[in-house]
């Protein structure tokens, strides 16, 4: 079977880093990324977070050492810093994960006035990466050439998938999508109107319809208690904490978004890519709202 390349962004993990404590060795991320160069389309500094100077000795070591990051430019960090990115054609915009989204937008609004200028008709002059950006309204008010964040695998994680509004027949991405809890483990599987098994029948229909549509099922599943010494077959899982002794055990019936995190990670992964193609083609002019910022 052949397969179909995929498109790599290499993120160097140091929000992450930062907000366990830890050290990224640069030399080690630059053993990593030339180690496998073959599968990278694009691969971010090393950038240190509230120090943009140790972020630009970043960028010019590892240029020294023969790669081409991309720069990473920080929410605050002044117009010199967003000169020195706006000269690479393509640059990343981070620190911004903590923010509020009012804070978000006086940075994204500050930047792309810059990035967007009036004598080019508002049209980006180069091409920018938005972490920690999948927000609907962040995403369609600025001109992104691409955006991250982990929002679609946490949303799969805690048991819910991402369906977009459905209105005249069609699916709508410009409008915040419905988040859909399906999992049998959610501890919201019994409340009305959170889960979808607690959904109006006309409300699960036009749901299913949708996963149907992508070729999912909801997927079914029975529980029964077991001893802790009982051994589970290739279809069961344990489900729930002990009690009495006994364990809660989940029988796979038919696996499916209410059993499966895997499938959850697919479905909302094909939801962003279904909105990407709703999403104008870069690029598209920034204007500021002169009403505010217009964020969903």
């Amino acid at each position: 079977m052949k397969k179909t390349p995929i498109s790599l962004f290499l993120d160097s993990g140091a929000f992450s880093a930062k907000s366990k404590g830890v050290t990224i060795d640069i030399d080690a991320y630059i053993a990593f990324i030339k180690g496998n160069l073959q599968h990278l389309d694009v691969y971010s500094n090393l950038d240190v977070i509230g120090d943009p100077v140790g972020t630009w000795k970043n960028q010019e070591y590892m240029e020294a050492q023969g790669l081409k990051p991309l720069p990473v430019y920080h929410a605050g960090e002044g117009r010199k810093y967003l000169d020195r990115c706006l000269k690479y054609g393509y640059f990343a915009i981070g620190g911004v994960a903590d923010s509020s989204n009012d804070e978000r937008a006086a940075t994204f609004d500050w930047a792309f006035s810059i990035v967007c200028p009036k004598e080019n008709n508002h049209l980006p002059v180069c091409k920018v990466h938005g972490f920690a950006i999948t927000a609907l309204g962040m995403m369609l008010r600025y001109p992104w050439y691409s955006v991250d964040s982990t929002s679609w695998v946490m949303t799969s994680r805690m048991g819910s998938v991402y369906v977009p509004r459905f209105k005249g027949g069609k699916w709508i991405y410009d409008e915040n999508s419905w988040k859909i809890i399906v999992s049998t483990r959610s501890p919201a599987k019994g409340d009305k109107d959170k889960h979808f098994d607690t959904l109006s029948p006309e409300v699960q229909n036009v749901i299913l319809d949708y996963f149907h549509e992508k070729g999912y099922q909801v997927g079914k599943s029975e529980f029964r208690m077991e001893s802790k010494s009982y051994k589970l077959k290739s279809n069961e899982r344990w489900h729930e904490g002990e009690s009495g002794g006994k364990r809660e055990v989940e029988l796979i019936l038919e696996e499916g978004l209410s059993n499966s995190y895997k499938k959850r990670d697919e479905m909302n992964i094909i939801y962003f890519l279904d909105l990407e193609k709703s999403i104008p083609a870069w690029p598209w002019p920034f204007k500021k709202s002169k009403t505010g910022f217009g964020l969903l």
